[in-house]
């Protein structure tokens, strides 16, 4: 049996969720002047997972990965498309005329997608919300397409019920996540 990747994630710690979101994001944060080294992000794992204070550097972290999703957002936008439109755009909807074509503009979609929701999720469990309604439309879309939560999604719904101390177990924890962020 092919194991359930997306089940995996929702019995990881938020701690090693944490620091598996740190490390996806640890190129391209070193390209943006944030440095961390394997120590520091186990100790920010630690404290997201316990909601001790972070340390300072927690600034320049939300603010690269902010910068980066606003990034791949403009991706998304060369084509029209906002990120919950691209999230139910199928790859034949989107201009393209040679398989060449397709392969860049189907990684380009995707790469941005999995950074929008990475991006959102992984601030989030750092305290910054600004990003927080793309880790909710990507659940939301999962949710309505599929009726279940791909690894993406089941990361962002971590994040979001950690951060806002909603408990997994709640029926309405969706709800409850729309109301106390306001969406």
């Amino acid at each position: 049996m092919i194991p359930n990747r997306a089940e995996n994630v929702s019995q990881w710690g938020i701690d090693q969720l944490t620091v598996i979101l740190l490390r996806q994001f640890k190129r391209l944060l070193v390209e943006q002047g944030v440095a961390l080294t394997d120590a520091q992000m186990r100790q920010i794992g630690e404290n997201v997972a316990a909601n001790h204070e972070l340390p300072a550097i927690i600034i320049n972290v939300n603010e690269a990965i902010y910068q980066l999703v606003v990034q791949s957002l403009a991706v998304l936008e060369q084509w029209n498309l906002s990120f919950d439109q691209s999230l139910r755009t199928e790859m034949t909807d989107l201009p393209w005329e040679t398989t060449a074509d397709f392969l860049t503009l189907a990684n380009e979609k995707v790469n941005a997608e999995i950074r929008i929701t990475a991006g959102a999720s992984l601030m989030i469990l750092l305290g910054d919300l600004r990003h927080a309604q793309y880790a909710v439309q990507a659940i939301e879309y999962d949710l309505e397409a599929h009726n279940t939560l791909d690894v993406d999604a089941m990361i962002a719904k971590r994040a979001l019920l950690h951060h806002l101390k909603i408990s997994p177990d709640a029926a309405d924890w969706l709800s409850q996540v729309r109301a106390t962020l306001a969406l």
